[in-house]
């Protein structure tokens, strides 16, 4: 599987297990500058952010530790950019769901609030 299609088909995984979780899928693939931000969700009163990594293995690490600093920090500086446009009230997080493997033998982790803003 190609490095697009497996990317697809980690967001549609991810999407279908947030929305068994009771999350409400409001944007997938959120564009604003450079950032992309994966899946943009909500449940109750907090606005989620969702940076999707898979790997078909764990041989050169776990999916979750791509996400390095800098993406990281497009990834805020996009999701204030959305906070702002859209007037949310309530409270945001950052996760980050990673997934190893592919069909049904895959191991998908939520880590939640996996990294914060720097003020």
């Amino acid at each position: 599987m190609d490095h697009n299609a497996l990317g697809t088909t980690g967001e549609n995984m991810a999407s279908s297990f947030l929305k068994k979780e009771g999350y409400t899928i409001l944007e997938r693939n959120w564009r604003f500058g450079k950032a992309e931000i994966d899946i943009i969700a909500s449940r109750e009163d907090i606005m989620v952010f969702i940076e999707v990594k898979m790997r078909s293995s764990e041989h050169y690490g776990s999916p979750w530790q791509a996400v390095v600093k800098n993406k990281q920090t497009r990834i805020i500086k996009a999701a204030d950019h959305y906070l702002r446009k859209t007037k949310w009230p309530g409270e945001a997080r950052f996760d980050i769901i990673s997934i190893v493997g592919s069909g049904v033998g895959a191991k998908l982790t939520h880590l939640k609030a996996a990294f914060y803003p720097l003020l």
